[in-house]
């Protein structure tokens, strides 16, 4: 009890920093300010239409989520120093990044779901989505100007976030190649650096901050984001294995074989030598037009990897996965409040 209720008071100052970089309230000075002109001199219509690329950007915001990166970020600055304040404007750097990249990924994979609503790019169309996105991964850099940290220390985030970017792309841009070729499997390993680009980027970033707002070492630095980038591995096989059995919450079970997705699962299935073929006529099957034909095609794929015990060798690769990651942060810090709940966050994955 009192580790949620310590968890959720840290949430809470994440959250309301959120809305301080995209207010709620059809607020024209923001708009005014974040372009750079004078509201007096446009009308209020012309300043409403700027604010307006907000919309879908807060319909996904106030959607929720695990926000955890956010977290992960302020635990780590946390650890290293008493009070937790001033790292706080910079956690919506990554959770403004991640929000982006998913109305992109939705758009990317076609998807009808996101957050158990259909999805941005459904309801504001897919123009909107892309450039309404596109703005928001610069708008997060208005978390590094209002951080009360030193113009060579802002510049290093700087450094930070735009690599920690270019990789998330790197990453996105392998599993569409990977997903839209039925016929390729890529090793292991493989998916596992796609993951550590698209998901482990920005779990990474959230420790590279942390630990240089901190003057951490560059070793320690380096160990400990590395561990955090295979913390985001971890979350997302757990994540494909959850598609596949119970699904996601706010998805639809299956959709990553609708999508194609060469998930962890998949790949241990044609390492084990499993029916290929057929897994790869299911793959096509399921991208029919034919929502029943379609559903089959899910169902039966599922069960393939079922009776090749595929997700479940994937699970415990996952888990082993975060132990590892876990411990190295447990064996770097001594033992506080947010060392046990950056445990609790990879408890929270399992």
């Amino acid at each position: 009890m009192f580790m949620i209720n310590d968890y959720n008071l840290r949430l809470k100052k994440i959250e309301e920093h959120l809305y301080t970089i995209l207010p709620k309230g059809k607020d024209v000075s923001w708009a005014a300010n974040t372009a750079g002109i004078s509201k007096d001199n446009f009308s209020k219509s012309f300043m409403e239409y700027i604010w307006n690329i907000n919309t879908p950007l807060l319909d996904l915001l106030e959607r929720g989520g695990k926000r955890w990166r956010p977290m992960l970020m302020s635990l780590l600055y946390e650890i290293k120093n008493s009070d937790a304040a001033k790292i706080i404007p910079l956690t919506s750097l990554v959770e403004m990044a991640h929000n982006a990249s998913l109305i992109v990924d939705d758009i990317e994979d076609n998807s009808d779901l996101r957050r158990g609503k259909p999805a941005i790019h459904i309801l504001h169309g897919v123009d909107m989505g892309i450039n309404s996105a596109n703005f928001l991964y610069f708008l997060a850099f208005d978390a590094i100007e209002k951080s009360d940290f030193d113009d060579s220390q802002k510049f290093l985030f700087y450094c930070y976030y735009t690599k920690a970017m270019t990789r998330l792309h790197i990453g996105q841009g392998l599993d569409i190649q990977w997903h839209n070729d039925h016929s390729f499997f890529p090793e292991e390993e493989e998916y596992h650096q796609m993951c550590r680009f698209k998901t482990g980027a920005l779990s990474r970033l959230s420790a590279e901050i942390a630990l240089s707002a901190s003057g951490s070492s560059e070793g320690e630095i380096c160990e400990v984001a590395r561990a955090c980038e295979e913390m985001g591995v971890g979350f997302q096989i757990i994540d494909d294995v959850i598609n596949l059995t119970k699904g996601n919450p706010g998805k639809k079970r299956g959709d990553d074989i609708i999508e194609g997705k060469k998930s962890l699962p998949v790949i241990l299935f044609n390492q084990d030598k499993g029916d290929i073929e057929a897994l790869a006529l299911c793959f096509n099957e399921a991208a029919s037009i034919d929502t029943e034909k379609r559903d089959r095609a899910v169902e039966k794929a599922i069960s393939l990897l079922e009776k090749n015990n595929s997700i479940e060798k994937a699970k415990i690769k996952a888990l082993d996965i975060l132990e590892r990651s876990a411990k190295t942060i447990e064996s770097r810090y001594e033992k506080s409040t947010a060392r046990e709940l950056i445990s609790f966050i990879f408890d929270s994955f399992k």
